[in-house]
């Protein structure tokens, strides 16, 4: 039974179980409805046979005709009163319980006791009223007993006993249990209809799923978030935790054994802006947050129910493994254009002193050549001097050697140093943010002038900031652009295929503590200032904990 139970769909499962409870309710009600319907009419039908005894007990006519032992006018009397009352009988009785009336003429003269016993003397006895169940010559009833006073003397000197068919109690129970049982019906006919409509709508809800594949899905949404490379949180509305994978509890730098779900996001990533897409509902792809002292790269998403937001999934990864590869690939493609572009300008120079010396010209030959190796020995001393750092340096002399690619001069000043840079500083990232500064400037500048402008670059380490200072020859930049043009997309270029370089040195800056400004420069131009603190670097670099 157990197995073929389990065969079944949870539908009809939900069905069966939700009817047999409803079936199991409605009939204790109904049990319990009908013990109490028949307990209040025998109740309420001997308190009216006690009421009833009562009044006829008090009845002037009684008394004077039991004192009187006038037997047919209180015959007379009971029958009349029983017809009034729907009375099944009304007996009469002297002191010593000697039947005065009764509807069967044969039983006067006869004491009470051969129905009642003695037990139903009781009133006499006591001269107190009482009801009684029993079976009498007239069938069994409900009886009411009551004892006949004498007013004048207070002697009891009769009994009364009015009595009630049970028949007809029996008539009006089982008239209010159909009522019962029909109410009963249609209550099980609802629950079993509500039953049907519940159990389709729950389906539904479980996209038609049953428990066993739920189950499955269960395993297999574990297994998968667990086998994902990236850390994985999801929230609900109120900012729960609700699902987490352990690569989320790594990336973050936990400890291996925290349980994140049940406890608020906000406690767990304070710099977190989750709740703002709760809020919102627009989702964030490949945004670069700082998180745990550890920059990433996460994707957020809004998750709805219909048109309700009812919770936000995010899935980050650290940006050093993402950009690990790209790091590599930046670096061979830097070296590639800085070898491309000394291949060309030095073939051309080449091309220029194989005329020269063609021609006769070997004195400017000879000039031409010292010239070019007195400007490179000029750049390589100066960098090793002031910037040991290698990979700085790299970058530096990279960028020279694309500016007179483009036909343009970039200018280091001679004063400038650069050697206390912390070890902390990500090099990669400094170098970015530095690079493209410079790419900016010498664009800008190729833009306004053409060939022959010239980018300076200054750089101090003096003091307690790392300064760069960049000056250009271009158009400058306008006061109302010189927020906005830090701004992710937002470009003074004429192809706008640009937008995210600025971007990028921004948030490079400000997470290190530091900032940049613009300044323009007369007649023409702008100074782009790097300010990057020393002391701060190591403490903004620790994960926080």
């Amino acid at each position: 039974m157990a197995f073929s139970y389990r065969k079944l769909k949870l539908k009809t499962r939900m069905i069966i179980v939700l009817g047999l409870v409803s079936a199991l309710q409605t009939g204790l009600i109904g049990a319990f409805a009908g013990y109490y319907l028949s307990e209040s009419l025998y109740d309420q039908i001997g308190q009216r046979a006690l009421m009833v005894a009562k009044t006829v007990a008090a009845m002037p006519s009684v008394i004077d005709g039991v004192r009187s032992r006038d037997t047919e006018a209180l015959m007379v009397l009971s029958k009349r009163v029983a017809a009034t009352n729907e009375a099944l009988f009304i007996v009469i009785g002297d002191h010593q319980a000697i039947r005065l009336a009764h509807p069967d003429p044969r039983r006067l003269g006869k004491s009470m006791a051969d129905d009642d016993g003695d037990d139903g003397l009781l009133a006499l006895r006591d001269g107190q009223g009482y009801v009684a169940k029993a079976l009498g010559s007239m069938g069994l009833s409900m009886r009411g007993k009551a004892p006949i006073v004498d007013i004048s003397d207070g002697e009891i000197i009769g009994i009364v006993s009015v009595g009630y068919s049970l028949d007809q109690v029996f008539t009006t129970i089982q008239r209010y249990n159909m009522v019962l049982y029909s109410v009963m019906g249609l209550m099980l006919l609802g629950s079993v209809i509500a039953a049907i409509v519940i159990a389709g709508r729950f389906k539904q809800a479980i996209f038609g799923l049953e428990p066993e594949e739920i189950a499955a899905l269960f395993q297999e949404r574990d297994a998968t978030l667990q086998s994902v490379r990236e850390g994985i949180i999801a929230i609900n509305r109120d900012g729960v935790i609700t699902t987490f994978n352990r690569t989320a509890i790594e990336t973050l730098g936990l400890e291996p054994a925290t349980r994140l779900a049940g406890q608020p996001i906000s406690s767990v990533l304070p710099e977190n802006d989750l709740m703002s897409v709760l809020e919102s509902g627009e989702p964030d792809f490949d945004k670069e947050i700082w998180l745990q002292g550890r920059q990433m790269i996460v994707n957020r998403l809004p998750v709805k129910q219909g048109s309700e937001i009812i919770g936000v999934v995010a899935s980050f990864r650290l940006r050093d493994e993402l950009d690990q590869v790209s790091r590599q690939l930046t670096r061979i493609q830097q070296y590639a254009d800085t070898l491309r572009s000394q291949t060309h300008e030095y073939s051309n120079k080449l091309h220029t002193i194989a005329g020269l010396i063609q021609i006769g010209a070997n004195d400017e030959a000879l000039a031409l050549i010292g010239s070019e190796v007195s400007d490179h020995q000029a750049l390589i001393h100066l960098l090793l001097d002031s910037v040991p750092d290698p990979v700085l340096a790299g970058c530096l002399l990279g960028k020279y050697n694309r500016a007179r690619e483009m036909g343009l001069k970039l200018v280091i000043d001679p004063g400038s140093q650069m050697a206390d840079v912390p070890p902390e500083l990500p090099r990669d990232q400094l170098v970015s943010a530095l690079g493209n500064v410079i790419d900016n400037a010498l664009e800008a500048t190729r833009f306004q002038c053409g060939e022959g402008g010239i980018v300076h670059l200054s750089m101090t380490d003096l003091g307690n900031d790392l300064i760069f200072e960049i000056e250009d020859q271009g158009p400058g930049v306008e006061p109302a652009q010189q927020e906005r043009i830090f701004e992710r997309g937002v470009t003074n270029k004429p192809d706008g295929d640009h937008g995210i370089g600025l971007y990028l040195v921004r948030q490079f800056v400000e997470r290190w503590g530091g900032s940049v400004t613009i300044e323009n420069l007369q007649p023409a131009g702008s100074r782009f200032t790097l300010y990057l603190p020393k002391l701060s670097l190591s403490k903004l670099s620790q994960p926080n904990r």
